[in-house]
């Protein structure tokens, strides 16, 4: 079996050492990515892992016009802004029997399966977070508990448990516990929810989930995100699901509550990922483009699809946007004061 990591960053570099590091023989694992000096930190000296896990694997890797064959599994961990530029190249490795699961942030299914067809297309979410550090080396920011309890949701977008999934769970299940699920739209939409909170806020403002969460006025505006996020997948026929212990559906702020009433819950929840810096912050400090459109933008632009109103997810995306525009690193005591 040849497996791929398409988007060798700080979650593939990660997730393809450890699937590498608990393979057999006869599977090859290579890691493929754009940043030359990193593929080749990857070759000589193997994929350094920090912060709540401390090791070192041999890798192989390679950038993408080096690519070869045909791959049985490719695991998407591109960012959907490069999504025509790792999806074109990628076709002519690819037959009637190859699997392309999309880990990508938003709800990605459809893009890609335009591109290598439904029939190739499966899809999941991440339930951990890693932070790029330098060439061959990325920081694992959730706890390594929460990676083995919670690390991946997947299935296939018409719900069915088919042989190729559970493949793709075996390999999966080499970086920590991967459930199949029957939902995975819904699955999507609620990692939407978890991404749109915390790692918007992070990256409107700047700063760490956890000064997010110490903060109080940043809090009440997350949880109007999160229950815009829950209204807008309901009206879409999505539900919010299970996912990390808890009933994310419950952050809905119904009639007669108030932001406070969820502040145990988030604590309890995104307290173990206090040292986690959103993927969005890091592509703000590169100074390149970040998937701000594909997360609080998606639920904006479906909001305004169903006269959903969606202020404080547009308030994210606008001061992206404007840090996206001028090159800059948002500040968290400017920005703060512009959410009500």
């Amino acid at each position: 079996m040849r497996v791929a990591i398409l988007g060798a960053g700080s979650l593939g570099t990660i997730i393809g050492a450890l699937i590498t590091k608990g393979v057999d023989q006869n599977t090859e694992v290579v890691l493929i990515d754009v940043n030359k000096a990193h593929v080749e930190a990857l070759n000589t000296s193997g994929a350094t892992i920090t912060g709540h896990l401390e090791t070192n694997i041999p890798v192989k890797a390679i950038v993408p016009d080096n690519m070869e064959g045909i791959y049985d599994l490719v695991v998407l961990l591109t960012k959907q802004t490069f999504n025509d530029q790792a999806l074109k190249p990628l076709l002519n490795h690819l037959d009637e029997n190859s699997t392309v699961c999309t880990l990508q942030n938003g709800i990605p299914e459809e893009f890609v399966a335009s591109y290598v067809g439904k029939e190739r297309t499966v899809g999941g979410a991440v339930g951990f977070g890693a932070t790029w550090v330098s060439p061959g080396v990325s920081m694992l920011t959730s706890s390594y508990e929460t990676v083995q309890r919670f690390a991946f949701d997947i299935g296939e977008i018409n719900g069915e448990v088919t042989e190729r999934i559970k493949k793709v769970q075996q390999v999966l299940s080499h970086v920590g516990n991967t459930e199949i699920m029957t939902n995975l739209m819904d699955v999507r939409w609620t990692k939407v929810l978890m991404n749109a909170t915390f790692s918007g806020m992070s990256a409107a403002l700047g700063c760490t989930f956890g000064e997010v969460l110490d903060n109080e006025k940043a809090m009440h505006a997350l949880a109007y995100v999160a229950d815009e996020v829950i209204k807008t997948a309901n009206k879409n026929g999505n539900k919010i699901v299970f996912m990390q212990g808890k009933e994310m559906s419950d952050l809905e702020i119904l009639k007669g509550q108030s932001p406070k009433d969820k502040m145990d819950f988030y604590h309890e929840v995104w307290g173990r990922h206090r040292a986690l810096k959103a993927s969005m912050l890091q592509d703000l400090e590169k100074g390149i483009p970040c998937e701000i459109d594909f997360i609080n933008g998606y639920v904006a632009q479906k909001g305004r699809e169903f006269g959903i109103e969606t202020p404080y997810n547009d308030k994210i995306v606008e001061l992206v946007k404007e840090a996206e525009a001028k090159k800059i690193v948002p500040s968290f005591d400017e920005n703060i004061k512009r959410f009500h």
